[in-house]
This record gives structure tokens, sequence and C-alpha cells, in this order.
């Protein structure tokens, strides 16, 4: 339900001291913060003047009674504004990013943003780990040897410059505040709020002084948010925010019903875009090199590169075919600190313990679990359970069948890369209760179903609002 309450019980005269614990009751109890009353969260937050249990109480009470548009829209500005930002104007290029929401699987970025410097568009992106069940971009490139993620800002214009392209982490002063609300979230079960999921993914990429954003929204049975109407009310969400605060924004609603591509993972994951970027096309990584042009044709339409979304795709898929994309993608690691002779090295993939999953009837693939598969996923060694615990370079799970394809019984459904032989079992047990066999094909999901303007997300919220 959308919250729309102004109420605000346990309201202080505007001035007066403020108190964690009143805030952490006045949300609680349904009432509606001030930018003041946020502000002073948020502050505590990145400086740690209050106490990690307050500020998972004030998540749980915000995830149980929603936050309206302009607790939102001022939790989003305070995250951003909680330490010191990046400005992209000495680069001479616009500045455009693109941010999914999270999925299995899901390794656009290594796509886009290559894609999009090399038609001319700069592409600063500040990135996260994983999150839930869902892999992380920072993990999965730190699986690269060398490769460093946390830069200074001014190493970080340094790549930009060089490169077109620098994907790196929070600095200690880039917006600390969701650096502790981010990994709060992920330990309290309160991942899966729209107000709490765009300030943090807004407050980091403002930060980072973007002239435009392209938001990827996930929708189906690995989002976050699995209805459909949850997922819309985000997407709407992000794009309207973004744009109040001056940052041109458009978001695509994208399908999550099973994993994008066919690699899930860390390592594994960068090679099958790597693959995709020396102009490889396996079957199964065709919905995550069509995903990546149409994403990566709105960030050059954005960054003023294309005068059309669809004119930009093709600027992007020419770039893909001459190999320029992949020049840049190699120039970015270099330039952080990566090692590009890995991904020459048929002996580099070494997973402690592999086994191969054999289909347990014919028949159609006709539905996947796919957060189920995120979690299988995860438990292999590729993700955590607990923030700052290491995760497996090499750990995760190749998928050889996707959704809707016919298979024989003891046919090869899926590899399972894991750390040890005693975290195979379980990732192959949750194969096999969340891949769903049938005897007929299922319906088609189309890869993008909605493209949110910020037209159509400011007349979608005030629908919304008015329910």
């Amino acid at each position: 339900m959308i919250p729309t309450s102004a109420s605000a019980p346990h309201s202080k005269p505007s001035g007066a001291p403020l108190h964690t614990i009143d805030l952490i009751r006045k949300k609680r109890d349904g009432g509606t913060l001030d930018g003041r009353e946020i502000g002073f969260l948020v502050s505590g937050a990145a400086d740690g003047s209050i106490p990690l249990e307050q500020l998972a109480a004030w998540l749980m009470a915000a995830w149980l009674r929603g936050l309206i548009l302009d607790e939102t829209r001022a939790l989003t500005l305070a995250t951003r504004d909680s330490g010191e930002k990046f400005s992209p104007a000495r680069l001479g290029k616009t500045a455009v990013d693109k941010h999914s929401t999270g999925g299995v699987g899901d390794k656009t970025s290594f796509l886009v943003a290559p894609l999009a410097a090399a038609c001319g568009v700069a592409v600063p992106m500040i990135s996260g780990r994983a999150l839930g069940h869902t892999g992380g971009t920072l993990d999965k490139l730190e699986a690269i040897p060398g490769f460093r993620t946390a830069l200074t800002l001014d190493e970080f214009e340094a790549v930009l410059m060089k490169c077109g392209a620098s994907i790196v982490s929070q600095t200690p002063t880039l917006v600390p505040a969701d650096r502790v609300l981010y990994a709060l979230r992920d330990r309290t079960g309160t991942v899966e709020s729209p107000g709490l999921i765009c300030a943090s993914i807004l407050g980091k990429k403002l930060a980072a002084g973007l002239d435009a954003l392209v938001l990827d929204v996930k929708t189906g049975s690995g989002a976050f948010l699995r209805k459909p109407e949850d997922s819309e009310y985000l997407a709407a969400l992000l794009v309207s925010t973004a744009e109040t605060a001056g940052t041109r924004a458009v978001a695509l609603l994208t399908d999550m019903s099973q994993p994008l591509g066919h690699a899930a993972g860390n390592w594994i994951e960068l090679a099958e875009s790597v693959d995709l970027l020396r102009g490889k096309r396996a079957p199964q990584s065709e919905d995550l090199r069509e995903l990546s042009l149409i994403l990566a044709g709105w960030m050059i339409h954005l960054g003023g590169q294309a005068a059309t979304p669809e004119l930009g795709y093709a600027r992007a898929e020419a770039a893909l075919s001459d190999g320029s994309a992949l020049g840049t993608f190699f120039a970015m690691i270099e330039a952080q600190g990566g090692d590009t002779r890995a991904f020459s090295d048929p002996n580099f993939h070494k997973p402690g313990a592999t086994q191969v999953v054999p289909a347990w009837e014919s028949g159609f693939i006709s539905t996947m679990d796919t957060t189920a598969l995120g979690w299988a996923v995860q438990r292999t060694g590729a993700g955590r359970e607990k923030a700052g615990e290491p995760v497996d370079p090499h750990a995760g799970i190749d998928f050889h069948a996707r959704r809707g394809a016919r298979i024989e019984k003891g046919q090869p459904i899926a590899t399972i890369y894991a750390t040890t032989p005693a975290l195979l079992a379980e990732p192959a047990a949750i194969l096999e209760q969340a891949i769903h066999i049938s005897r007929t094909p299922p319906q088609e999901v189309p890869l993008v179903s909605r493209i949110f303007t910020r037209e159509i997300a400011e007349a979608h919220l005030r629908k919304a609002v008015s329910r």
C-alpha cells in the first residue's frame, strides 16, 4: 500500500532538540518525518552518533509504515549530502550512469559502461556489493586479479579522463550514511521498501554529479519487489525523485523471471560479459546482449550522442561489433590495477568443487523461482550472509537451459561451482525445487514491459497516491 498520511504524532516545535527514540516512535505510530528529522537520522548514521540498534529500529518502522513521497525525497537528498560529492565537470562530457535494482545474473554494468563510453558518454559508476539474494557488481569485479574498486575521487576522475568509464565503490567520505544503512537493511529484513531502495540508489548516484540516469527496475520472481504494481511504483518513484533533484532519468521495467544470461556468480559473470564484448553470441546470453544494448541506447541518447534511444542502440551495437567497447572495458580494468590476461587463461577459473545437475524429468522449463536461485548461488560461496564476509570469486552456477526450453531427463540443466564439496548439496536441492518442468511451454514474457519517462512517472505517482 502507498503511504499517503501526513499525520505527525509526537510532533515537536521547529528547532526543538531531536531525539532518536522520539523519531522511531513517530514513524512506528504512522507519523511523517520532516526534512529536519530525516536529516538528523541520516547525519547520525553517517557520523556514528546514533547507535546501530536505533537505526535498525527506525528502518523497520519505515519498512512497516512506508515513506510518503516527501519523506523519500528528503531521505534521498540527505543521503546524497551526507559526505563529499564528485563533480564530473572537468570531464568535458555528459555524465550518464545506469543502475539496476538487482537481479540474479545481472551483469549489464560490464557491458553498458564500456558501450556508452565508447560512444562518447562519461560513465561514473558508483556500485554496491551483494545484497540479499542478488550479487554485487564490486564483488564480481574484484574477481579480476589486482582490480581496485576503492579509488579516491581524484583516482576516479583520472580513470574517467583516460577511459570514459570507471566502476568504483563508495569512498569512506562519499555518501557515508548509505554505507551504514545499506548494510543494516541487508541484516534486518528491510530491503524491500520502495522509499528505502529509492534513497539508497539515488543517494549514491546523485552524489556522482550525474547529468542523466537510466534505471533498470526488475520485476518477476527474482526481483526485490515481486508484484508488478510495486515495481511500477518504484520505477516511477526513482524517475520522479531523480528529476526533482535535477538529474534527467528514465526507468525501464525489465523481466527477472529467470537469471539474466547463463552465468550467476562472480568470475563466471565477467567471463560471460567479455565473451559478448568479444562478439561471441551464445543462445543463453541473448537476453543479456539485448537488454544491455537497450540500456546503453538510452544512456547514449540521454548523453546527447544520439537523437533517439533507437539510434543510441544502433551506435551501441556498432561499438560492440567493432571491438571498441571491449577495448574500453579492458582499458578501464587496467587503469584500476586489474590484469586482463585472466580472460585469456583457460586455467584461471578454478572452483573448489563442481557438480553437474541433470534434469529430473523431461518437458519444458515453465517457471523459475529466481529469488530461490539467487539464494542457491549465494550458498555456493559466491555471496555473503554477513557484511564484510569474503566471497569466493570462482563460486556460482552456470545455467544450461532457459525458461521455455525443451529438456530431456538426464540432460544437464546447470553446473554448480562451490568453494568446497560440502557446499554443493544445498544449491542442488534448491535448483530442483525452484525450477519447474511441465508438459507444455510457458507463455513468453517481454524483456522490457514498460518505460517510465518523467511525465509517465509523475502521472503514475499521482494516480497511486490518490487511491
